[in-house]
């Protein structure tokens, strides 16, 4: 019985969707990351014993966490104003 592999560009009519559906992916997985790296963050700054440096780590984890989720969440939003401006 031979293996069919299903198209995974099915739908896409040029370069400009497929970046869509390239950024979607990719913004699924940057924002999911960030969650995880802020469930990290918590841990980091719940383990740090008073101390300024773990803290300061901790604090920084967070802030990179929120500028993934960020980035990931407007990945579509951003391909399309490229999109707009090389038009």
């Amino acid at each position: 019985m031979p293996v069919t592999i299903p198209n995974p560009l099915t739908g896409v009519n040029n370069f400009g969707e497929l970046l869509l559906k390239i950024a979607d992916g990719v913004g699924t997985v940057v924002a999911s990351l960030g969650t995880i790296m802020i469930i990290w963050a918590g841990i980091l700054y719940l383990t740090s014993a008073g101390s300024p440096e773990k803290m300061t780590k901790a604090r920084t984890a967070l802030t990179y966490a929120i500028i993934g989720i960020v980035i990931g969440i407007s990945a579509r939003a951003i391909v399309l104003i490229i999109e707009q401006i090389l038009q």
